[in-house]
């Protein structure tokens, strides 16, 4: 576990960084330290854990130029590097206003048997362990790790070896707030070090493919721990025909193509009323077209370059697969420049599920569209999926939309609108089918899911119970 591993510029497509993972007994020591300051962080209470999390947000601003770079270097784009950023300080302040009360148990009350009284106490994991992805390397290794700190549990985090360089000077934040550096670890490393760190934590959060996230439920279960997966997702979005063109088109543009269509809530499939599919499609291909690749530098344009190589040959085959099966293609496809891998905004025509661009994921900028003839046939086809985390509804009325949106199942649905799921972190909602399992990293339970519930029940008179012998 101590050889180097070489990690690519997305830019460049140059090996210029190397991360060493930890050799396993380390790891083993090192969550076994962090257990035992769990103790001292849990007995802090809530308004000492706001407080340390409200110093790291100060240094962590006082050092984001550092942290934002680093960011810029491991995905290649400027724009979300500093919304990721941003989000995280934003994250961090949402948190510390709501934990008090969600953290607060109820006063003592009575049960159904008068002379029987209950009080709940709440119980934080010890170890949280989270193995987050490489498409929002900082968002999505902390959206888990904070409510899961002020619940009083401690995290080691394993961030993805494809997007690494951002560890380093994070860390160097937390080792400024020494109360959080005792709980809180980032530990560079493989697949293999986040298999392995299954084996030392006491929960288990995971953002990524559905093939992993399966080998992680099963590791999971062994240890019988709890799994929290948010995994992939082949987002519809349906334009009923008295949707507004102009805002359906220019969300689903967004939908389809930020951080380069590398996210879960990217809109992946666009069924489109028979009606007005013409007229979508060439507005959307207009305003796909005024869209630029951010090069030669992060500076320019709006689509960053693809961040995982292996991603560009997924991207490949689902265009070559629908081409060779009649759909028609209007952009570009995966291109090379200056060793960087980029993928114009592309919009394709006569598709349909026998496609592999319909069927699987793909993490880009592609936007495939079909016609449907009645709102049964867009239902039927958007739940044609293993997937179901989010997807989209445009329609005149929001009255019109909402009967369509509860037949879609999926656990998130914006309407008229794309990727909210992203933007409102207030709505808890749940994955359907592969797209991920356990409790919802949305809403109030997204802390909660990070205590347990102990019930005291407390006899309250001296009397002999009815029941006792």
């Amino acid at each position: 576990m101590d050889k180097e591993y070489g990690v690519r510029n997305p830019r460049t497509g140059q090996i210029d960084y190397q991360i060493t993972p930890p050799a396993l007994e380390h790891l083993a020591i090192h969550c076994k330290l962090l257990r035992k300051a769990q103790i001292q962080w849990h007995q802090l209470g809530i308004a000492g854990r706001i407080e340390t999390l409200q110093a790291w947000k100060q240094v962590l601003l006082s050092e984001q130029d550092d942290v934002i770079q680093a960011l810029i270097r491991d995905t290649g784009r400027k724009s979300v590097s500093v919304q990721e950023f941003n989000s995280l300080i934003s994250t961090i302040d949402r948190w510390c206003k709501l934990a008090p009360t969600l953290l607060s148990p109820p006063d003592e009350t009575t049960t159904a048997i008068p002379f029987i009284h209950k009080q709940h106490q709440y119980i934080p994991y010890s170890l949280v362990g989270i193995i987050s992805p490489w498409n929002f390397p900082l968002l999505l290794s902390n959206i888990d790790a904070i409510p899961a700190l002020l619940a009083g549990c401690a995290v080691v985090v394993k961030p993805s070896e494809i997007t690494p360089r951002f560890i380093q000077p994070l860390s160097a934040t937390i080792s400024q707030v020494p109360q959080l550096q005792e709980v809180l670890t980032y530990c560079q490393g493989t697949g293999e070090t986040g298999k392995t760190l299954i084996n030392y934590v006491d929960l288990v959060c995971f953002t990524g493919s559905v093939e992993t996230g399966r080998k992680v439920a099963e590791a999971a279960a062994r240890r019988f721990i709890p799994a929290f997966l948010e995994l992939g997702g082949k987002d519809p979005a349906i334009v009923l025909e008295s949707a507004d063109l102009e805002l359906a088109t220019s969300a689903i543009l967004w939908g389809s193509v930020v951080n380069t269509g590398q996210s879960c809530f990217s809109i992946e499939r666009i069924y489109v009323a028979d009606s007005i599919h013409d007229q979508f499609v060439d507005q959307l291909i207009k305003k796909a077209q005024r869209l630029h690749l951010a090069y030669p530098t992060v500076e320019d344009g709006d689509i960053g370059p693809i961040i995982a190589e292996n991603q560009a040959q997924i991207i490949r085959e689902h265009l070559q697969d629908a081409v060779a099966q009649g759909a028609k293609i209007c952009g570009g496809g995966v291109e090379e420049r200056n060793g960087g891998l980029w993928c114009h905004p592309t919009v394709l025509t006569d598709v349909n599920h026998s496609m592999k661009i319909m069927t699987e994921e793909t993490f880009a900028p592609i936007m495939p569209i079909m016609s449907f003839a009645t709102i049964e046939d867009a239902v039927q086809l958007a739940n044609d999926t293993n997937y179901g985390l989010s997807a989209a509804v445009f329609a005149g009325r929001p009255s019109e939309a909402i009967p369509v949106a509860s037949q879609i199942n999926a656990g998130g649905i914006s309407i008229n609108d794309a990727g909210l799921t992203a933007m409102i972190h207030e709505a808890e909602k749940h994955s359907f089918k592969f797209s991920g399992m356990g409790g919802s990293r949305m809403g109030t339970a997204a802390l909660t899911r990070f205590i347990r519930k102990k019930a005291l029940l407390v006899k309250t008179n001296s009397q002999p119970d009815p029941w006792w012998f």
